[in-house]
């Protein structure tokens, strides 16, 4: 056998006999190994275990310091803020102790003054005890002397209590009647005085600024002829011009025996007007036929309708009043053509607002507005011949309807005292109103207007008790009273007059003022034989 096998079976013999003590000793070695390994890793775990504990102890004990520094710091602050709130409450407990102990010495002086004054009280309270008991003496004696006095005045003036009581009463109420009376009178001669040389002097001066002409206007206007050969014309054939000319314009045409004359007559001054101006063109054109009297009628009334306006427009612009409506210019043209009492009315409308701006201008009103219901408030009198009601209803009506101002509304409405005066400018319109009626030759009256009017004074003056005679004079101006001495004293003679005054004022109507006279006359006569 070869001696390297034998060498590696020998080896190999020895390996296999080796491997079991080998592996014996192998697992123990490993068993060492792994129990020393197991024991390192424990060992490690614990360096670690402690190194953590010992890390966690540090930071446990390092955030418990901070906890401790923080809980301190808080607890400090806390208490710090507990002094305050402390120290401040100490304080208001303190300012409310010694308030409370002001207030129980103001109390206790209150009581000590108190106790006085109820001590004072109790020795008055006596004293006018004791005083009642002297003045009740006193008046007990009062009474039994007043009662014996009065038993002998009773006795010696053969009056009793009762009596003398209201003859006393009457003697004083004469006499307050009488001072009343008197002082009354003082005041208002001294408001009249001064009330007086006031007004006229505004009066006055508004009286002379102005300058307008006045004409009367009548009911019937006279065309002149060329020749007198012209009225059989105007007439035609069986009258058939004249019919057609009436029938077309509305008129009376009167064909008299006045030489070159006709007469065209109608109560509507407008209608008059057109067929005046229509039958002058008639009679210059020579041509008169029914188809030609519509053509010139129609003519003259487009002539008159545009003359209106004309006349409208120059009277507001004289005025100085602006901004009126188409319709109320028209209505103030056709015032030309109207008359009252015998006065234009467009002419007495102006002079109204001339008069009303001149006084509103003295007196610092508004001169527009009171020119504006001056020139407005007679209105309605161009109405009166189409429409039913007043002149004051239908200037009302007009002047709302277009939209007027309502103190212009009040002006027309309260001209005539239909409604009590809202402003001192209507005021101003009524007096400029009463000024240009009143003035002398302004206005003529109807007798039987006149008449009544007279009678009318004379029967209200006379229905008073105490008045003897009335008499009614310059021409209505005045009515004086003749009252009887006996049953009228002088205190009762002014308010008489003022009682007259104010019922005419209420009763009658009638242009501008009247004056009331009393006249209180007491004659004593005898004869030297």
């Amino acid at each position: 056998m070869n001696p390297v096998m034998t060498i590696a079976i020998a080896i190999g013999t020895a390996l296999l006999a080796f491997l079991p003590v080998a592996f014996v000793f192998g697992r123990r070695a490993g068993r060492a190994a792994e129990e020393a390994a197991r024991r390192a890793a424990g060992e490690a775990a614990e360096q670690v275990a402690k190194r953590i504990l010992s890390e966690a102890e540090r930071d446990a004990d390092s955030a418990k310091k901070q906890a401790l520094l923080s809980g301190k710091e808080e607890v400090m602050k806390v208490r710090e803020a507990w002094e305050v709130e402390a120290r401040k409450r100490r304080e208001e407990l303190e300012k409310e102790e010694r308030r409370v102990t002001e207030r129980e010495q103001q109390l206790d002086k209150k009581v000590d003054l108190v106790d006085t004054k109820e001590r004072d009280l109790g020795k008055r309270a006596s004293e006018l005890g004791r005083r009642e008991k002297v003045i009740e003496d006193r008046q007990a004696e009062l009474d039994a002397i007043v009662g014996e006095e009065r038993r002998r005045l009773e006795q010696l003036a053969g009056l009793s209590a009762v009596d003398a009581k209201a003859e006393l009463i009457r003697r004083i109420e004469a006499e307050a009647e009488a001072d009343a009376a008197n002082r009354i009178r003082e005041i208002r001669e001294r408001a009249k005085r001064d009330a007086d040389r006031e007004a006229k002097k505004i009066v006055a001066l508004a009286v002379q600024r102005i300058a307008a002409e006045h004409t009367a206007e009548i009911t019937a206007s006279a065309v002149a002829l060329p020749k007198d050969d012209m009225k059989g014309r105007i007439i035609g054939r069986e009258g058939r011009n004249i019919r057609a000319f009436e029938l077309a314009t509305g008129v009376d045409v009167i064909i008299d025996d006045t030489p070159d004359t006709v007469v065209v007559s109608c109560f509507d001054p407008v209608r008059r007007e057109v067929a005046r101006l229509a039958l002058e063109k008639l009679v210059a054109d020579g041509r008169i036929h029914p188809g030609r009297i519509e053509e010139v009628v129609e003519k003259a009334r487009k002539e008159v309708d545009a003359g209106i306006v004309e006349t409208g427009e120059q009277a507001a612009y004289e005025v100085g009043v602006h901004g009126l409506h188409p319709e109320v210019i028209k209505l103030i043209g056709r015032m030309k053509w109207r008359t009252s009492y015998g006065q234009n009315i467009l002419f007495h409308s102006k002079e109204v607002a001339f008069l009303a701006g001149i006084m509103a201008a003295e007196l610092g009103l508004d001169v527009a507005m009171a020119k504006r219901g001056a020139l407005l408030h007679d209105i309605g009198k161009v109405l009166t011949h189409d429409h039913e009601g007043t002149h004051v209803q239908l200037g009302v009506e007009v002047a709302t309807k277009h939209g007027e101002h309502p103190l212009v509304v009040n002006c027309i409405a309260a001209h005539h005292d239909d409604v009590p005066h809202e402003s001192e400018v209507s005021v101003l319109v009524q007096a400029a109103d009463a000024i240009s009626g009143s003035r002398p030759g302004a206005r003529r009256e109807a007798f039987e207007t006149y008449v009544k009017r007279l009678e009318g004074l004379e029967k209200i003056a006379a229905s008073y008790k105490g008045v003897d005679r009335v008499f009614a004079i310059q021409a209505g101006r005045e009515v004086r009273v003749i009252v009887d001495p006996d049953g009228v004293d002088d205190a009762r003679m002014q308010s008489l007059t003022e009682e007259i005054a104010r019922r005419v004022e209420s009763e009658l109507q009638y242009p501008g003022q009247i004056k009331v006279v009393a006249i209180r006359e007491k004659r004593a006569t005898d004869i030297a034989r």
